[in-house]
């Protein structure tokens, strides 16, 4: 059994931050679970374009409100808390705090917590082995 508290992960290596957003990665592919559960906020005002093709990616928000954006399609969808999107198909997607979005983010297959996002918003697919 594994017991992990935010506070735990807060200003350590799992602690990411960038202009946009911080993502505290709670449960990582070190854990041999199969998936990585990440706390991130979305900062207000703030825009971002992600498209992951390594990794399927749902998304919970908890607590504020934004939108996001199917790049594919156009479509946009209201975010606020209790509501959840899924990147079944690798989705390029933009999305649109209009006010900090906490969110509780679940991968598949799991991230191993060293990963950057490249020129396209993409996470390169990463195992325990080379991470």
């Amino acid at each position: 059994m594994l017991v992990r508290t935010i506070a735990e992960i807060t200003d350590t290596d799992a602690d990411i931050r960038t202009e946009n957003w911080r993502s505290k990665r709670i449960v990582l592919a070190r854990e041999g679970v199969g998936f990585s559960v990440h706390e991130t906020t979305l900062y207000a005002g703030t825009e971002s374009e992600f498209c992951y093709q390594n990794h399927i990616e749902a998304v919970f928000i908890v607590s504020g409100e934004g939108e996001i954006e199917d790049l594919a399609t156009g479509e946009v969808h209201q975010l606020g808390p209790g509501s959840l999107y899924l990147l079944n198909d690798h989705d390029r997607h933009r999305v649109r705090p209009r006010t900090d979005i906490r969110t509780v983010c679940v991968f598949n297959p799991p991230v191993t917590g060293r990963e950057v996002h490249d020129e396209n918003g993409v996470y390169p697919l990463l195992t325990e082995a080379t991470a």
